[in-house]
C-alpha cells in the first residue's frame, strides 16, 4: 500500500501531525493528488544532486502538464484538482532552486515514515481481540461461500455436459435404427442406458439446486451480518471517530466482504438462469418441479442482493470545511466543504455504472449552491468505488440540526434499486464565532444518539450525559489536538466544574448554555493546538489543577519547584505557572498573571520559562527551577528553547532578546488568598498596571542599540525598558514589534 494511503488510515491525531507537517511549507493537495508520482520519485538522491534535482523538477512539472491537458480532454476542470494551479505553485517557489524541492519533499517523506511508525497498532488498525476475532471468523465465512460456489458452479458445468451427452446419444440412436432394421433389437439396452443417464442427471440437479440453496442460506446469514450488525457498528465507531475517539474506521474489511457476498449472489442468480436455459432446452420429466424450484432460490436471492446493496452505499468522510478539518459537521453558510461517499460492492460492472445525487435535507425545501451529481469511479489507489464532493456550500442557516442525503439508482439485469444514504447530522453556522457550541452541540448529539432513525430534534430538551461518557468525550479532543488524553486528576477538576450533583449526570445547560463550561475548555483546546502541542503531548502541563490543589502540591518541595496550570477564568484560554519559595521560612507559593495567545504568539512558554527573572535590589534571579515534581528546568524545556537565555557577548553591536521579569518585593509576600488567586486569573490588558501585580510577570523588551546610540560598558549588553505603572498590555506589544 502507498504510503499516502497507509497515513490516511491513522487515526486523526496522527493525521494532525501529518497537516502540520506540511501546513505553510507544502500545498497538501499536491502530497495528495500526486501520491502514486511523488513516492515513486528518487528524492533522497535529488536532494544531495543539484542536477537531478533538476531533472526531478523537470518531471514533476511534465507530469502536472499531462494531469492537467488529461484534465481538459475529460472536461474535468472545475470538478477534479486544479494541477495548472499545482504547476504555477512549483514555478513560483521553486524555479530558481530545483534542489529546495527535493530537499523538503525527501525530509517530509521521512518525517511521514516517522509517523507512520510511531503508530500503535490500534492507530494503525484494529487492536480490539474480539474485533480481530470477528473478523477472521467472517473472513472464513466468505472464504467457505467462495468455495460453496465454486463447487455449485463447477456442477452446473457438469450437467451442462451430461445433457449433451445424452442428447447426443439419443439423437444418434435414432437416426441409426431408422437406417438399419436390425438394430431394432438393441433399442432396450440402449434406453435402459439413457434412462440411467437421465436418473444421474436428476440427481446432480438436484445436488446443485441444494448447493443453490445452501449458498443462498450462507449469504443471507452474512447478508443479516453486514447490514445489521457490521455496518451499523461501522457507524457507531465512524460517529465516536468524528468527536476525536481513536477508533478504527477502516471500510478495508466491509468492502470486501460486501463485494464478495454481492458477486456470489449475483452469480447465483446467473448460475439459476444457465439451469433454466439447460431446463428449456433438454426436456425431461422433472422440468417443473426444477422451474418452480429455480424460480424460488432466485426470488430469495434477489431479495439478499436488494438488501446488500441497498446497504452498501455510506458516508465515508463527513462533511468537513476546509478551514476546520478536525470539526467535522459543522458547516458555515457560504464557504465549500468536502465529502466522500463509497459503495461497497466494489464491481467492475458498477464502475461508471452509478451517479449519486447529494441533496439537503431531504423532506425539506433547502438546497446547495452548488452540488452537482458525480459518478462513482476508483479512488486513488484503486482501492474501491468513490464519489468526491469537494465544492459543496450552503446558503442559508436555521437552528436545527440537518442531514445531507445522497441517493442513486442501480438498474442491473432489468431490475432498479433505488439507493440512498445520509451524513450524520450538521450544525450550520453563520459565523465562526460559533464553532465552538455548534461543537458542543455535535460532541452532545454523537455520544447520546445512534442508530436510526435519526433524532433530528434533540436540543429541545435534551437529555444529560452521564459523566463516565462524558469525560471520555472530552479526553479524547484532548488526544486529538494534543496527542495525549486527559488523567484521573485532571478529569476529577473537570468533573467538580461539571456534575452538580449525586447523580454523577451532566446537563446541557450546565454544560454549554448558562455556564459556559465547554467555551473554557475549548478555549484550552485551542490554546494548546496553537502554541502548547509539544508540552502538552510530552506531560509538562498538568494543566487542569485547582488552586488550592497547587498550593498543596508544592508547599513541601524545594524552593523553585513549579507547575503549569490552565487559568481558570480566562474563557479564551490561558496558562499560568505557580512556584514555592522558602525564603522567608515558611512555604510562599507565588502565581503569575496567566499568558494568552497574543503573548504565546510573541514568545514561547518554553522561553518566558527560560527567561523570567524575578527583580529585587540588588539580586535578579529566575526562580524556576524544577519542573513538578522533581525534573530540572532544561531537562524538561531545554529542546524547545529558541530565545536564548541570556545574549551573547562577541558581537559588535548590542543583540536584542526578549526577556520577562516581575518586580519581587523584599522580602517575597505571603501567598495570596485563594480569592484573591482567582480575581488575579482576569486582566484587562488596556488597564494601567498596579502595584498588587508587581508580583507578576511583565516582558521585558532588550533593546538593539544603532551605532550613535548610547554606548554601554563593555560587561553590559541588555538595555532594560521597564514601563511606568500607567503601562498597559498593548503598550508592551507594541514595543516588542
Amino acid at each position: 500500500m502507498a504510503q499516502w494511503q497507509e497515513l490516511l488510515r491513522l487515526d486523526s491525531a496522527l493525521q494532525g501531525r501529518v497537516r502540520q507537517l506540511y501546513e505553510g511549507h507544502f500545498p497538501r493537495d499536491i502530497r495528495h493528488w500526486l501520491a502514486d508520482w511523488v513516492e515513486n520519485q528518487d528524492w533522497d538522491s535529488a536532494a544531495a544532486d543539484e542536477n537531478k534535482a533538476g531533472d526531478c523538477f523537470d518531471a514533476f512539472l511534465a507530469y502536472l502538464e499531462e494531469k492537467w491537458n488529461r484534465s481538459v480532454q475529460e472536461k474535468n476542470i472545475l470538478q477534479g484538482p486544479d494541477f495548472l494551479a499545482m504547476k504555477h505553485y512549483l514555478l513560483q517557489h521553486f524555479q530558481d532552486k530545483p534542489i529546495n524541492l527535493a530537499i523538503l519533499v525527501s525530509e517530509s517523506l521521512k518525517e511521514e515514515k516517522k509517523i507512520l511508525t510511531s503508530a500503535t497498532p490500534a492507530e494503525q488498525g484494529c487492536s480490539d481481540p474480539g474485533m480481530q476475532q470477528k473478523r477472521r471468523k467472517l473472513d472464513a465465512e466468505v472464504a467457505e461461500l467462495k468455495i460453496l460456489f465454486l463447487e455449485a458452479k463447477k456442477e452446473i458445468k457438469t450437467l451442462e455436459s451430461l445433457h449433451e451427452n445424452l442428447d447426443f446419444i439419443q439423437m444418434t440412436w435414432q437416426d441409426r435404427v431408422e437406417q438399419d432394421i436390425g438394430l431394432a433389437r438393441s433399442q432396450a439396452v440402449i434406453e435402459e442406458e439413457c434412462l440411467k443417464r437421465a436418473n444421474f442427471i436428476t440427481r446432480t440437479k438436484q445436488i446443485v439446486l441444494q448447493l443453490l440453496v445452501n449458498i443462498s442460506n450462507q449469504a443471507s446469514q452474512m447478508v443479516t451480518t453486514l447490514a445489521d450488525v457490521e455496518l451499523p457498528e461501522w457507524r457507531r465507531r465512524q460517529q465516536l471517530a468524528c468527536i476525536g475517539g481513536p477508533v478504527d474506521t477502516s471500510l478495508d474489511h466491509l468492502q470486501k466482504w460486501f463485494t464478495t457476498v454481492a458477486e456470489m449472489l449475483l452469480g447465483v442468480q446467473e448460475q439459476l438462469l444457465k439451469l433454466q436455459e439447460q431446463n428449456n432446452k433438454y426436456s425431461s420429466t422433472d422440468s417443473s418441479s426444477l422451474a418452480a424450484s429455480t424460480a424460488e432460490i432466485q426470488k430469495f436471492t434477489l431479495s439478499l442482493i436488494t438488501k446488500l446493496l441497498t446497504n452498501a452505499l455510506v458516508v465515508e468522510k463527513q462533511p468537513a470545511m476546509h478551514n476546520f478539518p478536525h470539526r467535522a459537521l459543522i458547516l458555515k453558510t457560504g464557504i465549500r466543504f468536502t465529502m466522500t461517499v463509497r459503495f461497497l460492492a466494489n464491481l467492475p460492472e458498477f464502475k461508471f455504472l452509478l451517479k449519486v445525487k447529494p441533496v439537503f435535507d431531504k423532506f425539506r425545501l433547502f438546497d446547495f449552491k452548488k452540488a452537482d451529481s458525480k459518478v462513482f469511479d476508483e479512488d486513488t489507489a484503486g482501492e474501491g468505488l468513490i464519489a468526491e464532493f469537494n465544492h459543496m456550500s450552503r446558503v442559508g442557516v436555521t437552528e436545527e440540526l440537518h442531514t445531507i442525503w445522497f441517493v442513486t439508482e442501480l438498474q442491473l439485469a432489468g431490475l432498479k434499486f433505488n439507493i440512498e444514504t445520509s451524513s450524520l447530522p450538521v450544525v450550520v453556522i453563520s459565523s465562526t464565532n460559533q464553532v465552538p457550541s455548534a461543537w458542543a452541540s455535535i460532541m452532545w448529539w454523537n455520544t447520546l444518539s445512534s442508530g436510526t432513525p435519526m433524532n433530528l430534534s434533540l436540543f429541545p430538551n435534551p437529555p444529560p450525559i452521564p459523566w463516565q461518557q462524558l469525560s471520555q468525550v472530552l479526553s479524547w479532543q484532548f488526544l486529538s489536538v494534543g496527542q495525549r488524553e486527559l488523567d484521573e486528576d485532571q478529569l476529577f477538576m473537570l468533573r467538580d466544574k461539571l456534575v452538580g450533583n449525586a447523580d454523577g449526570l451532566v446537563h446541557w445547560s450546565k454544560f454549554s448554555k448558562d455556564e459556559d463550561a465547554w467555551i473554557w475548555i475549548d478555549g484550552v483546546l485551542d490554546l494548546i493546538r496553537k502554541h502548547l502541542a509539544n508540552l502538552w503531548r510530552d506531560g509538562f502541563i498538568m494543566g487542569f489543577v485547582s488552586r488550592q490543589r497547587t498550593k498543596f502540591l508544592l508547599q513541601n518541595k524545594p524552593s523553585g519547584t513549579f507547575l503549569i496550570r490552565f487559568s481558570e477564568s480566562n474563557k479564551d484560554g490561558a496558562i499560568t505557572f505557580s512556584w514555592v519559595d522558602h525564603s522567608s521560612g515558611e512555604a510562599c507559593v507565588h502565581a503569575v498573571m496567566p499568558y494568552t495567545k497574543k503573548e504565546l504568539s510573541v514568545l514561547s512558554l518554553p522561553d518566558t520559562i527560560n527567561n523570567y527573572t524575578l527583580t529585587a535590589p540588588g539580586k535578579n534571579s529566575n526562580p524556576l527551577l524544577y519542573l513538578y515534581p522533581d525534573i530540572p528546568k532544561d531537562t524538561a524545556f531545554a529542546r524547545y528553547y529558541k530565545v536564548p537565555a541570556s545574549p551573547g557577548t562577541n558581537f559588535e553591536y548590542i543583540r536584542r532578546t526578549i526577556g520577562v521579569f516581575s518586580v519581587n518585593p523584599t522580602p517575597p509576600p505571603s501567598p495570596p488568598k485563594e480569592t484573591n488567586l482567582m480575581e488575579l486569573d482576569v486582566v484587562d490588558i488596556n488597564a494601567p498596571w498596579s502595584p498588587l501585580m508587581e508580583e507578576f510577570d511583565i516582558v521585558d523588551f532588550d533593546y538593539e542599540l544603532p551605532e550613535h546610540d548610547i554606548m554601554l560598558p563593555a560587561d553590559q549588553n541588555t538595555l532594560q525598558v521597564h514601563l511606568s505603572p500607567e503601562a498597559n498590555y498593548a503598550d508592551l506589544v507594541q514595543l516588542s514589534q
